[in-house]
Parts: C-alpha cells; sequence; structure tokens
C-alpha cells in the first residue's frame, strides 16, 4: 500500500473503524507532519501541537516525525507575542503526510500575522496543491479556507471568526475539534492540543494519545465532530 492510499484509508476509516483503530500499515509507516511557523503566527497554536506530536514520537519508536518548517526557507520569525523561533526548514510538501497550519489574529486587520500570510501570494498557491492530511489550528482554518480547503466541507474555527468562514462557504461545526477526513479543524488557541491528541488517537490509536496526556497532564476539553 502507498504512502497516499493509507493516508486516504485511514481519513476514510474515521467512519467505518473503531474510534483511534490504527491499521496495520500505520505500524509500518512513520507519520511525516509539518508544523508551519511564519511571522506573526500565534505562539501556542504552533508550539502546541509540535509539542504533542513530538512526544507522541519520542514515546512511540518515532512513528511521528515532526519538522517546524517555515513558509519558504529556513529563518528567524518573531511570533505574535514577540517570541523568537529559529524555523530550521522551509515547507516541502512532498515530505508531508499532514500540514499543520496555525493562526495569527484576524485576516481583517493589516499587520496581523495571518494577513500577511494570506498576501503571501506564492505560498497560498502551493498550498492550495497540498494533498496531504491539512489541519488548521484557530484563523490557520481561514488560510485553509482562502486555499480552498473548506468549501462545503464541515469545519471550525476560533469563535470570532466562524461568521468569515461561514460566508467563505464551510459548514461551520460548533465543536472543538473537526475531523471531515483529509480536513481537520479546530477552534481557539488551546484547542491545537486537542486536535494534535486527536491526531495521535487517529493514526496511532487511543492507548497512545493517553499516554501522551497522562505524560503531559492534559486532560482533553470538549467534542471531536467526525464526519
Amino acid at each position: 500500500m502507498q504512502r497516499r492510499t493509507f493516508l486516504r484509508a485511514s481519513a476514510l476509516s474515521a467512519g467505518v473503524m473503531p474510534m483511534g483503530a490504527p491499521i496495520a500499515e500505520a505500524e509500518q509507516s512513520t507519520l511525516r507532519v509539518q508544523v508551519l511557523a511564519y511571522e506573526g503566527a500565534e505562539e501556542l497554536d504552533f508550539v502546541a501541537p509540535f509539542d504533542v506530536l513530538a512526544m507522541a514520537g519520542h514515546m512511540s519508536n518515532n512513528r511521528i516525525r515532526t519538522t517546524l518548517v517555515s513558509t519558504n526557507k529556513p529563518t528567524t520569525i518573531t511570533a505574535s507575542k514577540g517570541m523568537r523561533i529559529e524555523v530550521p526548514r522551509g515547507w516541502s510538501p512532498q515530505d508531508a503526510d499532514i500540514l499543520v497550519v496555525p493562526g495569527g489574529g484576524f485576516a481583517n486587520r493589516p499587520g496581523s500575522g495571518l494577513a500577511k500570510l494570506l498576501a503571501d501570494k506564492v505560498f497560498m498557491r502551493r498550498l492550495a496543491a497540498v494533498e496531504a492530511v491539512t489541519v488548521g489550528v484557530c484563523t490557520g482554518v481561514m488560510a485553509l479556507s482562502a486555499a480552498g480547503f473548506t468549501k462545503g466541507r464541515s469545519a471550525t474555527t476560533h469563535a470570532g471568526a466562524k461568521a468569515d468562514l461561514a460566508a467563505q462557504g464551510a459548514t461551520v461545526i460548533n465543536a472543538r475539534v473537526v475531523d471531515d477526513g483529509d480536513l481537520v479543524t479546530c477552534g481557539g488557541i488551546t484547542s491545537g492540543l486537542d486536535a494534535a491528541i486527536w491526531l495521535v488517537e487517529r493514526f496511532l490509536g487511543p492507548q497512545l494519545a493517553t499516554q501522551v496526556e497522562t505524560v503531559m497532564e492534559y486532560e482533553r476539553r470538549g467534542t471531536v465532530w467526525r464526519s
């Protein structure tokens, strides 16, 4: 089974398999996750999923490999609250099974990280062509919407952006995490923790997800809505 076939089968399995049950191929394949970090991104939007997924990789003999990437090339960014982050790699879609896109304020606020990201036409064209599982955290969902991923799909985002998401054609679900197969979205800032733990459960099973929760001393909140 090819990697892309495996990922699509895993997405479809959300409706037919027991919650989080891993398929045999998952035990033999390293899940490659790239977490985007860009100028003005909300710190917790990308740090929280990175930490969860990297920990899951450490606890599972590297069955998940998580990399922090920029929109283009290795760089240093300043996140929304002033944290300086060295990003070691540029985004390489061919090397990602999952792409996590964080938020960065609101698109209608000039100067916000998200507004600058949406203005990066080269990146947005590349994003629109992605075939990986896309994960939107907070207003990062609005970048996925602008790239055409959410139209006619079930999704959620930060409470302050839900009206905009609906206006752009998404079916907005009032859940903390919404899993619509190869599109996974979550609500406001801290929900990135829940989405990342859900990804661990979906692809590698509930036992590992529970172990990650235990080590992090974090209990998931809210609902995971599944298509």
